[in-house]
């Protein structure tokens, strides 16, 4: 059994760190799941909810809105919970916040050849637009690795 909260930091951050490296396999410097964390906090938008079974963080999802539309981002469900419907449940308790402070459309972004997550938010409703992402990185808000 599982249940589905904010984020604490005191309690979640460790394990939602390595979820995230485990899962999302974060490698670039401004994907550092602790700089995520400590931005995503700094906005104080109640939209970061977690998992947790037993103690312990099950999955993740991170959701955004700029008023126009609504982010899906860092869904992650440890792999030994998949398959029991936790990812999705995660996705609809992101959209139902959403969709609470007047969200009308949720976009999300999949790295090209990810044909498995693209299937899973395909049986969620989530369909291939035709556009094209583009991102800048900027370097002066990327901490310096050591």
């Amino acid at each position: 059994m599982h249940s589905i909260i904010e984020y604490a930091d005191a309690r979640h951050r460790e394990q939602v760190i390595q979820l995230w490296k485990t899962v999302l396999g974060y490698a670039a410097a401004h994907n550092e799941p602790s700089l995520s964390i400590d931005r995503k906090l700094a906005v104080h938008d109640g939209l970061f909810f977690v998992a947790e079974g037993a103690g312990a963080v099950l999955g993740t999802v991170l959701a955004g809105y700029d008023g126009h539309r609504g982010w899906l981002y860092s869904v992650a469900v440890q792999p030994s919970q998949r398959k029991q419907g936790l990812g999705a449940a995660l996705v609809r308790h992101a959209e139902q916040a959403l969709a609470e402070r007047g969200c009308l459309k949720i976009n999300l972004q999949i790295i090209g050849g990810n044909e498995s997550v693209s299937a899973f938010y395909a049986s969620l409703g989530y369909a291939i637009e035709p556009r094209i992402s583009m991102g800048k990185k900027l370097s002066q808000s990327i901490p310096k690795s050591d």
